[in-house]
């Protein structure tokens, strides 16, 4: 936390029927590997998710708009200036809501799945027919095909061994340290949400979604309903959990998005930038490069806060991220 001007910052908060292990294990990916080097993550598990957590009492858990609202209680002991948020599923609506209330403290949002209106009818409809609890406590199938269809959509590539893997993973962790108990409450304030206002959040936001996903409409639609000029949609086909499926994918997104907002403006892109970077040396005797400017990476990685000054006119304007193309 101490290095917070020379890292980007990232504030996540996880999907349904998981904790943060679901984001941590992308962030630990080899394709995410120069991006964690030189980044700061700060995890939020919703409460009762913690491993091994003890029921929560009927009726306490927050709504989600409580929880993005609060959110800021986490900077604030952390002594945390500003961060990018970072949310799946339930976890972006939350951080979006975050970002709404206490924009000052928001550099830019990274949504993965993010579902922007209330719970449609069918989907409501789907969730009164789940059974949350099997033989001698256990998840019931039920339970588990809602959560499953929730997180991985409905066109599973079942071929996929990487895939099937995942679900496994994702299936057993639901038996064994995730209580059941407080997952039905988070998915009941999922359920229970109203609308996200996100077109008066005025920072930048990245849409990722994967086209077999069970939420990839939505996603769609909020894109629809946002400000272009501030708004990206990445759209990765053969994909329902992106995070698991095509970490490439989202690590090059983010990469994209977060340079953008003048962060990692020293981590490169495989095959884009490394040539680039030698653009500014020159050669000497020993062959060896010379850089012109005098720059550690430290110095490199530090925001650039200029880029969000709006009292001093005689800056030069700011650059604009060109965005991700699918």
């Amino acid at each position: 936390i101490s290095q917070q001007d020379k890292r980007a910052t990232f504030l996540t908060v996880h999907d349904l029927g998981c904790n943060h292990y679901a984001i941590e294990d992308f962030i630990s990916r080899p394709c995410m590997s120069e991006i964690k080097e030189r980044s700061i993550f700060i995890h939020i598990d919703v409460p009762g998710h913690e491993e091994l957590a003890e029921n929560l009492p009927e009726n306490s858990f927050p709504t989600l708009q409580t929880l993005g609202e609060d959110l800021v209680t986490v900077l604030d002991f952390l002594h945390v200036k500003y961060v990018v948020g970072l949310g799946e599923g339930a976890g972006a609506n939350v951080v979006a809501r975050f970002a709404i209330a206490h924009p000052t403290r928001v550099v830019g949002l990274i949504l993965i799945n993010c579902t922007g209106s209330s719970t449609s009818v069918k989907e409501n409809f789907k969730a009164k027919f789940v059974s949350w609890k099997g033989k001698e406590g256990s998840v019931s199938h039920s339970a588990e095909h809602y959560l499953v269809f929730h997180k991985f959509g409905h066109h599973l590539i079942k071929e996929n061994d990487d895939t099937e893997k995942v679900i496994t993973d994702f299936i057993q962790k639901l038996r064994g340290t995730i209580n059941l108990h407080n997952v039905k409450m988070y998915v009941n304030a999922f359920l229970n949400r109203t609308d996200l206002p996100l077109k008066q959040y005025k920072g930048d936001v990245l849409l990722i979604t994967g086209m077999n996903g069970s939420f990839a409409n939505v996603v769609e639609k909020l894109h629809r309903d946002l400000d272009k000029k501030h708004a990206t949609l990445l759209k990765i086909d053969r994909a329902g959990d992106v995070l698991s499926e095509t970490p490439a994918k989202v690590a090059r997104a983010m990469l994209l998005f977060c340079k953008g907002l003048g962060l990692l403006t020293s981590v490169t892109l495989p095959g884009v930038e490394r040539q680039r970077a030698f653009s500014g040396c020159s050669f000497h005797g020993d062959n060896k490069p010379r850089f012109a400017r005098g720059m550690s990476m430290d110095d490199y990685d530090k925001p650039n806060l200029r880029r969000f000054s709006l009292t001093q006119p005689d800056l030069e304007p700011p650059q604009k991220h060109t965005g991700v193309n699918p």
